[in-house]
């Protein structure tokens, strides 16, 4: 077996950390640095409407143990809310023009490399749970259909398909994008803008009458703040708690393993969603990402806990990857690794806007896996609600922190 690791991305760079803060107020202060809150700073500081001070404190610059690190970088269309769905067709638009959105001569040109998604449905339950889903993703313009067990048998001839009954199938606008470089460039443009990005951990934050004044840094200095947003990720509910709010979040796993066969296609696989909960993909040329959680009933776990537990690719993967390809033969693992995610036990769905009671306590947290793909549209809404007092594009409000109080859950069953 190859190299195990916590991260799959080469570490950022991080020259422009400040120890401290230059100051001891902002307008808006953000906790966390990975890609939500370098969306948020980048969203604020393209605004001309906004004209206020930002400070971004991120706990560690190198992003080692974050699920922006460790993210696999796929967008869908295939959810099972209307609002994802919106929120995945405005991450397409975002990387198919990102060059041109962001506006500087050094932006790269990213595309969404388009493979698609193939969910695989083994039993009647599942297919109603796909045509039902199918029927939402048509009506809101997703490219998605339900084939046949013979019309994926011919497109993709390798697999075997013999507990299949049929599938749900896009390959407009899903696939595989570089979210790495999208992070990277939203927080290079945010540094030049006038964004002070420190190297330092909120270890308190300070409420008075239903209000954030002041948010501690371990270095000790208190600075005073007009909204503080909690884009922490898995460590959203730390943050939270610390200004009395409890927030239905928790660190669950996700192991990761790229491997190849002796045997190779010719042809690109979609990222097939296997009637176990397993999904394999193409990476590179010749290797195949494959990823689920471990073995048994899922749980959440400490944010600091990145053991592999158990020979997951032995128990779990392997066998499916021989069931559902044998004609890849042998099979090699040439790297893995583990990363989390911010899971919503809610609902699933990612937790944006205020604080109900605390109306300068901002959440841009809980996305469940979708993090990369939903931190665009996300990040903007942020902005505007801190600009604007509402959104002024898409409309997020059916994921704003009020439905947990109000115990209104938006269920999103479409979670791999």
């Amino acid at each position: 077996m190859g190299s195990i690791g916590m991260v799959s991305q080469p570490a950022p760079e991080t020259h422009s950390f400040l120890q401290d803060p230059n100051r001891d107020h902002y307008d808006v202060a953000i906790i966390g640095g990975a890609t939500s809150g370098s969306a948020i700073a980048f969203f604020l500081t393209a605004n001309p409407d906004f004209e206020g001070s930002i400070l971004i404190v991120e706990r560690d610059p190198t992003l080692k143990e974050s699920a922006t690190r460790a993210s696999n970088y796929c967008v869908r269309q295939q959810f099972a809310t209307e609002i994802n769905i919106k929120i995945a067709q405005y991450a397409a638009e975002f990387i198919n023009n990102f060059k041109q959105i962001v506006g500087t001569n050094d932006c790269p040109e990213l595309a969404i490399k388009n493979f698609g998604y193939l969910y695989l449905a083994s039993d009647e339950e599942f297919c109603q749970v796909l045509r039902e889903d199918q029927a939402l993703q048509a009506s809101c313009g997703a490219g998605t259909q339900l084939v046949s067990k013979e019309f994926i048998a011919k497109r993709y001839p390798f697999f075997k398909l013999d507990d299949v009954l049929m599938g749900s199938f896009n390959t407009q606008d899903e696939g595989e994008f570089d979210g790495w470089k999208i992070f990277q460039t939203c927080r290079k443009v945010a540094v030049a803008r006038g964004v002070e990005y420190v190297q330092n951990e909120v270890v308190d934050i300070i409420v008075r009458d239903n209000t954030v004044q002041n948010i501690v840094l371990k270095s000790g200095q208190h600075v005073k703040v007009g909204k503080v947003v909690n884009a922490a990720g898995t460590r959203s509910g730390y943050v939270s708690k610390m200004a009395g709010i409890h927030l239905p979040l928790e660190a669950r796993p996700r192991y990761t393993y790229i491997f190849e066969g002796e045997n190779h296609f010719n042809k690109d696989i979609p990222l097939t969603i296997d009637p176990s909960g397993v999904h394999f993909r193409p990476f590179g040329t010749s290797q195949f990402l494959v990823g689920a959680p471990p073995a048994g009933p899922e749980v959440g776990i400490d944010v600091n806990d990145f053991q592999m537990r158990g020979d997951v690719w032995t128990e779990k993967l392997k066998p499916v990857i021989e069931r559902r390809m044998p004609t890849l033969g042998k099979l090699h693992v040439k790297e893995a690794w583990i990363g989390h995610y911010d899971f919503n036990t809610f609902d699933h769905n990612a937790i944006i806007g205020p604080h109900h009671e605390i109306e300068n306590f901002l959440f841009c947290c809980g996305f469940s896996g979708h993090g990369s793909q939903q931190a665009p549209a996300c990040g903007r809404a942020v902005s505007e609600l801190i600009t604007y007092g509402h959104f002024k594009t898409l409309d997020l409000s059916p994921l704003q922190y009020g439905r947990i109080p109000r115990n209104e859950p938006l269920v999103e069953r479409a979670v791999i």
